[in-house]
C-alpha cells in the first residue's frame, strides 16, 4: 500500500473516531448549567457539612433494612430531584383530602399524601372515595437558602389581600402552624402562633428543616428525631410498621441535608446582555408579569454568613395567588384556598429540560409542555397579564420567551 493511501486511511479512521465520539457522547455542561454546586465561599467546616448533605441527598438509597416505608413514594431524595433540578411527570407525588384549620378527615386513610408503594407484605395506598387530590411535580432545589433568608416583613410588604392598588393582584401569605421543632430566626414573625410558609406548591412549609423532615417521612417513610413515627395507613395496614427501630435517620444527617439545600448555588442567568433578552425583560415588566414574579430581593441577616444581605433575582413573591378555575384542583393546605398557588420562582426555568429528559413540564403538575402553554393556562389574578401576553406581536412574544429561557 502506498504511503499516501495509508496516511489517508489512518487520517480517515482518526477523524471518524472523533466525529463518532462527539456524536455519541453528551456535550459537557457549562458550570452555570449545573445546579449542584455550593453558593459562594463556604468555610472548610461548612464545606464538609455541604458534602455530607450532598452524599445523603444524592447518594443514599433506603431499603427495607434501613427503614424504607412501610409505605412510601420513592427510596431516595435524588430519585425525584435528579441533579437538584426539576422533577418529571414520572416523579410527581399526589396529595389528597382537605387540609385546613379543622384538620383532614382523610388522615386515617393515608392523607395528606398518597404513598403508592409499600414494603413486601403491606398494601400501597389508593386515593379514598370522596377525597380531592392534586399532583405535585418536584421543584428544582437551587437557591432555596436565599428564599429562606428573606424576612417575613419583606414578604408581607408584597401582600395585597384587598387589592388596594387595583392591579387585580391580591397575593396573600399561607399562615402555617409550626411543627414542634421549628426554631424561628430573627426575621420570622408570628401571627396568632402561625408563621409564613415559603416552600412547596402551596407554601405549606415554613423553612427547609420543615420541608426536609416532611419529605423524609411522607416521600420515603423515613423517621427522624424530629418526626419519629412511621407513616401509617390504618385503613389498609392497621398498625403495621416497617419493623425497623425509630428514628431511622440521624438528626445530624437531616441537618446536613438542610444545610446542603440552604447552600446550593443560585441558577445563573445566561446571555443577560443579549439584545433580545434585554428587550424580553422589558416586555415582561410591561405586561405585568412582575406583579407576582417579583424580580429582585435582598436577604435579611442569616445564621449562614454567605446568605446574609445578598441581592438576588428569583422572580417570585412567595405569596399565594388565585390562579383561576383551570388550575383549581380542589385541594387545600394551611390557609391556601383550592385555586391558590405559591408563585413559583422563575430562575432556572431555561435549565428545566436538562433534568426533564430534554422536554419541558411546567406548572404544579407538569401539565404544560412549553412556557407559552404555561402562560396561556394562567387565570384568576394572572388573567390580565395572560391577556396582554396573547395580544403581543409575535416579535415581542418571542423576545419575552427568549428572556424567560435565559433565566
Amino acid at each position: 500500500m502506498k504511503k499516501t493511501s495509508l496516511l489517508y486511511l489512518v487520517t480517515s479512521v482518526f477523524t471518524f473516531g472523533i466525529v463518532a465520539c462527539n456524536a455519541l457522547l453528551p456535550e459537557a455542561k457549562l458550570d452555570h448549567d449545573l445546579l449542584d454546586g455550593p453558593i459562594g465561599e463556604l468555610t472548610p467546616e461548612q464545606n464538609s457539612q455541604f458534602l455530607r448533605g450532598d452524599r445523603a441527598f444524592n447518594d443514599e438509597i433506603f431499603t427495607t433494612a434501613t427503614g424504607l416505608g412501610p409505605i412510601f413514594v420513592a427510596s431516595s431524595c435524588g430519585s425525584c430531584h435528579a441533579g437538584d433540578g426539576k422533577g418529571h411527570p414520572f416523579t410527581t407525588l399526589t396529595r389528597f383530602g382537605q387540609v385546613d384549620e379543622t384538620g383532614n378527615k382523610f388522615m386515617d386513610h393515608g392523607g395528606p399524601q398518597l404513598q403508592n408503594r409499600a414494603i413486601p407484605g403491606l398494601t400501597a395506598e389508593a386515593i379514598p372515595a370522596g377525597a380531592t387530590s392534586s399532583r405535585f411535580m418536584p421543584p428544582a432545589n437551587t437557591g432555596l437558602g436565599l428564599l429562606g433568608a428573606l424576612s417575613d416583613a419583606q414578604i408581607l410588604a408584597k401582600a395585597d389581600p384587598d387589592d388596594r392598588n387595583g392591579d387585580g393582584i391580591s397575593g396573600v401569605p399561607n399562615w402555617i402552624t409550626p411543627p414542634h421543632f421549628f426554631k424561628p430566626q430573627g426575621f420570622h414573625e408570628a401571627h396568632d402562633g402561625k408563621y409564613i410558609g415559603r416552600f412547596g406548591k402551596k407554601a405549606a412549609a415554613i423553612d427547609l428543616l420543615h420541608q426536609t423532615v416532611n419529605a423524609y417521612k411522607q416521600d420515603m417513610g423515613i423517621t427522624s428525631e424530629f418526626d419519629p413515627e412511621d407513616p401509617i395507613n390504618y385503613a389498609v395496614s392497621g398498625q403495621a410498621g416497617d419493623g425497623v427501630p425509630d428514628p431511622e435517620v440521624a438528626s445530624s444527617t437531616v441537618n446536613a441535608v438542610v444545610f446542603y439545600l440552604r447552600t446550593l448555588k443560585v441558577p445563573v442567568q445566561r446571555n443577560a446582555t443579549d439584545a433580545d433578552v434585554v428587550a424580553g425583560k422589558q416586555v415582561f415588566v410591561k405586561i405585568g408579569c412582575g406583579g407576582c414574579h417579583t424580580p429582585e430581593w435582598t436577604t435579611a441577616q442569616s445564621d449562614i454568613a454567605v446568605l446574609s444581605k445578598q441581592t438576588f433575582a428569583p422572580y417570585t413573591d412567595l405569596l399565594l395567588h388565585d390562579m383561576g378555575k383551570g388550575l383549581d384542583d380542589g385541594y387545600t393546605e394551611g390557609t391556601a384556598k383550592t385555586a391558590e398557588w405559591r408563585t413559583p420562582p422563575l430562575w432556572g426555568l431555561g435549565l428545566s429540560k436538562n433534568s426533564q429528559g430534554g422536554s419541558v413540564f411546567l406548572l404544579h403538575d407538569g401539565r404544560a409542555h412549553s412556557v407559552d402553554e404555561a402562560i396561556r393556562l394562567h387565570g384568576g389574578e394572572a388573567t390580565k397579564a395572560k391577556d396582554a401576553y396573547t395580544q403581543l406581536t409575535s416579535t415581542d412574544r418571542e423576545k419575552l420567551l427568549v428572556f424567560l429561557d435565559s433565566l
